[in-house]
């Protein structure tokens, strides 16, 4: 695996971009709902990382579209299968403000009436204090942090979920699905049968107000909160319950890619010794 660089993050310099970025990501998830068929566990609604951004992916209908938030140019980017292209410059503008102009590029290019988002008021808020240096880092860690997960995914037999980035929560998650049901749930509401561990990354919420990693568990098996837990990495039980390592403790690490790794690695190993039934 070749080495991960995380960039620096402070939580105090990305604030206000992290605001204008999630309302932007907001806006390209309210077309994912509207345009694609649901998948189970929401998976239709979630962005892809990209090597500039965010992606929606290609959205098919009558006309083809896709969007991508670059995140390393500060543009807010449309294309389509007939040619069109559209490239709006990102500048901390109301997210109601690029919500409406890739409402008029999609509907001017044909696409399909029932896939435009209605009745959602994105904000006007200005987000004046926006910064195009901090979203290339925002998204230089993303990448970073999708990279990782992708090496891990690929020596995971059980089923995993796309690498995603959910707009609502503004953060980087990938499921661990070894194929269990939960005794007592109505299997066919895979948001509460499925066994699972969420893998995951966000650029801080209310409980923790600086980047962060968690590893979390459902059904939460009480061993768990007693695994042992390498340097840096400690498990939260206000708020959430899981396993956090703040991205700052990562920095410090030698090679902060094989870190995650190897956490999620033990976790998972901990996920299939406690979570699953044991057969003999």
């Amino acid at each position: 695996m070749k080495s991960l660089h995380f960039p620096a993050l402070s939580s105090s310099e990305i604030a206000e971009t992290k605001n204008a970025l999630h309302a932007y990501c907001a806006v390209m998830g309210a077309w994912l709902k509207t345009s694609r068929p649901k998948r189970k566990h929401w998976w239709h609604a979630s962005l892809r990382p990209t090597l500039a951004g965010l992606t929606s992916g290609v959205i098919h209908g009558a006309v083809d579209f896709e969007l991508e938030l670059n995140l390393r140019e500060s543009l807010l980017q449309a294309r389509t299968s007939n040619g069109r292209f559209l490239a709006e410059k990102v500048l901390g503008q109301p997210a109601a403000t690029l919500a409406q102009s890739i409402q008029n590029f999609l509907r001017e290019s044909g696409v399909d009436s029932h896939c435009i988002p209605q009745g959602i008021d994105f904000g006007k808020e200005e987000h004046t204090a926006y910064s195009a240096e901090q979203a290339d880092k925002m998204g230089r860690a993303i990448k970073a942090g999708s990279a990782a997960m992708s090496f891990l995914r690929a020596g995971i037999p059980e089923e995993t979920s796309p690498i995603q980035f959910w707009p609502h929560h503004f953060d980087l998650s990938m499921l661990w699905l070894p194929g269990e049901k939960i005794a007592g749930q109505n299997p066919n509401d895979e948001e509460y049968s499925d066994k699972q561990m969420n893998l995951g990354f966000t650029f801080g919420d209310e409980g923790i107000r600086e980047p962060y990693f968690y590893v979390t568990a459902y059904p939460l098996p009480d061993e768990f909160s007693k695994l042992s837990l390498p340097e840096g990495t400690r498990w939260l039980t206000d708020g959430f319950s899981g396993a956090v390592l703040l991205y700052r403790d990562l920095s410090k690490v030698t090679e902060p890619g094989a870190y995650l790794i190897k956490l999620w690695t033990e976790l998972l190993s901990a996920g299939r010794e406690h979570m699953l039934d044991q057969k003999s």
